[in-house]
């Protein structure tokens, strides 16, 4: 059985709360990430991604000089590195979340995406399971009204 210790990414390039939304652009630019790791020394406090960038940033209005801690995530979800692959992929599609970071008591020691689980033979199925639930929509009330809204236009169109 695998565990988060030996398919976590050890050396984790992460920013600080003091960084602003344009130097945390421009990393993930430079590394072609989607979500670095927010620390203050090693002490993990919360997670960035470029949705963070987008939703609590640029459509807010706020100047790519804005803070990462009033766009970061602040309430994430982590593992341990004595956790199974297994049980990360189940903790992973429970929260739909694709990344994971790995802490030892608060310290951030690591992180796992859903493609790491997923090239262990032992937790492909677990990895695909949690990948399928990762995917799925969250609010399923919305989807079912753009369906219905994208449908009544689709008869609209058809009966001209």
């Amino acid at each position: 059985m695998y565990h988060l210790r030996d398919v976590m990414t050890k050396n984790v390039i992460t920013v600080n709360t003091l960084d602003n939304a344009f130097e945390v652009a421009e990393k993930m630019e430079q590394l072609n990430v989607g979500a670095i790791p927010v620390v203050e020394g090693q002490q993990l406090v919360g997670m960035i991604t470029d949705r963070d960038l987008v939703l609590r940033g640029y459509a807010q209005k706020r100047s790519g000089s804005f803070s990462v801690e009033g766009l970061m995530t602040k309430d994430i979800v982590v593992g341990t590195p004595d956790m199974s692959v297994d049980d990360a992929a189940q903790l992973m599609a429970e929260n739909q979340i694709r990344r994971l970071p790995i802490v030892d008591n608060g310290n951030l020691v690591g992180i796992v995406s859903i493609g790491d689980l997923a090239v262990r033979s032992d937790s492909s199925d677990e990895a695909g399971e949690a990948l399928t639930q990762i995917s799925q929509p969250s609010n399923t009330d919305f989807q079912n009204e753009f369906n219905n809204q994208v449908e009544n236009e689709v008869q609209i169109r058809d009966e001209f």
